[in-house]
């Protein structure tokens, strides 16, 4: 089996563990570069890898620049720095895994999977919940007739409280100025998945909801800008950063607040930062909850729903078919099928993959898969490929559009529109 070298564009979170997978596997992949602005990030990457100090970079138009020097480039920036670094790599040979969001520009989405087309190269994302074996069972069992014709789907992605408050309110992704609207940033992963499991394309879109929440409205009475700054409401506070950052845990989420986790340093992160703001006075705007209705060209309809207002972070969906229901919960590792007339009903579990394998161990088969496209050079399409996802994010897009004007969206129309504005570009 040829090893895959691989250079790292942005050594956050995302990148660190996607790249874990050469430390499992050596022999199928090396890590031969890294381009990180954050100089403590920079080193960490660098000895975790072995890396040489040459073939560690502080911006990745320098990584770039050089004569190529991998298969392949990983690009985990954040959502607004995709674009440039992903067509450069592409002009450059490189073959393409980025994390989603692809970009929060229409064109841009449009624009990158052209170019990859064009240059024959794999661009993969990172959609990684297709690798998962709850959406991959679930896709089997849809794909075998298991409940007749598919007809309708629901499925709620439950943010949780705190995950919203960490992410979406105080953190990188709370403005669509800064990121991307949360129905991107949060949640193309299931509009992708939606898309998967419907099997056709999406033809129109609704949306509905709001920020209505994470309000200065809704501020206790007294509360300072800073937890503190002497909250009056610190015992019975939901959102007391030193009750979530100043543990003895220092696991994500406290691991995004400061390179350095002492309780020094992240003493003086609650201080300065953004992450010791009162949820309630920072300038965040991205939405607490929202609706999408989709319809598709096979004649399923779905029914998604991401909510900040709930305890766990999980994901659950029911599916309905002409001939029985399959309900799925994927973080309690279940699916349950059950057949009309006769009542049977079937029951699947998973066996446990740990909090510390990304996305119900959807992050390693991910990597696993690209691999695999690049020595093939890009004979086959991956699950993810630039194609799928394009639509997918689209239809992330509209939802928005239409959550904003109150208006129905008709897919093909609006992808028209931002093609035919490129064109003129």
């Amino acid at each position: 089996m040829k090893k895959v070298r691989v250079a790292l564009i942005g050594a956050g979170l995302r990148g660190i563990n996607y790249m874990d997978y050469a430390l499992q596997h050596p022999a199928e992949l090396e890590v031969v570069a890294v381009a990180e602005p954050v100089r403590q990030r920079r080193e960490n990457f660098k000895e975790r890898h072995g890396l040489a100090e040459e073939m560690c970079f502080e911006h990745w138009d320098d990584l770039l620049a050089k004569p190529k020097l991998a298969d392949a480039v990983l690009i985990c920036t954040q959502d607004k720095q995709h674009f440039e670094p992903t067509m450069k790599a592409l002009q450059a040979g490189y073959h393409v895994l980025l994390e989603k969001p692809m970009s929060p520009d229409p064109e841009e989405c449009i624009r990158m999977g052209e170019m990859a087309s064009e240059a024959g190269l794999v661009f993969s994302i990172c959609h990684v919940l297709r690798y998962t074996p709850f959406f991959s069972t679930l896709k089997e069992l849809l794909d075998k007739g298991a409940i007749g014709r598919l007809m309708s789907i629901q499925h709620n992605e439950n943010v949780g409280y705190w995950h919203q408050a960490h992410s979406f309110v105080r953190g990188n992704w709370r403005r669509k100025d800064e990121s991307s609207p949360m129905i991107l940033a949060k949640s193309c992963h299931d509009l992708d998945i939606l898309l998967w499991l419907a099997g056709s394309d999406c033809v129109k879109v609704s949306s509905f909801g709001s920020l209505s929440h994470f309000t200065a409205s809704e501020a206790p009475e007294g509360a300072p800008l800073r937890c503190l700054d002497g909250c009056p409401v610190a015992d019975e506070c939901l959102y007391y950063a030193p009750n979530i950052y100043l543990t003895e845990d220092t696991n994500w989420p406290t691991s995004a607040i400061s390179d350095d986790m002492s309780y020094a340093a992240r003493y003086k992160a609650l201080e300065e930062g953004p992450y010791g703001r009162c949820v309630y006075h920072c300038d965040n705007d991205v939405v607490d909850h929202q609706v999408v209705n989709l319809e598709f060209a096979s004649g399923v309809t779905a029914a998604f729903t991401m909510s900040a207002f709930t305890r766990d972070i999980s994901r659950t969906i029911k599916l309905m078919g002409t001939t029985g229901e399959i309900r799925g919960a994927m973080e309690k590792n279940e699916i349950e099928i059950i057949h009309f007339g006769s009542g049977k009903v079937e029951r699947i579990s998973f066996e446990d993959m740990g909090g510390h394998v990304g996305h119900g161990g959807g992050d390693l088969r991910l990597v696993k898969d690209f691999l695999k496209l690049v020595r093939t050079n890009g004979a086959s399409q991956g699950l993810t490929s630039a194609d799928a996802s394009v639509q997918s994010h689209l239809m992330a897009f509209a939802a928005e559009r239409s959550r904003v004007e109150g208006t129905i969206i008709g897919l093909q129309e609006f992808k028209e529109r931002y093609r035919a504005k490129e064109e003129a570009n």
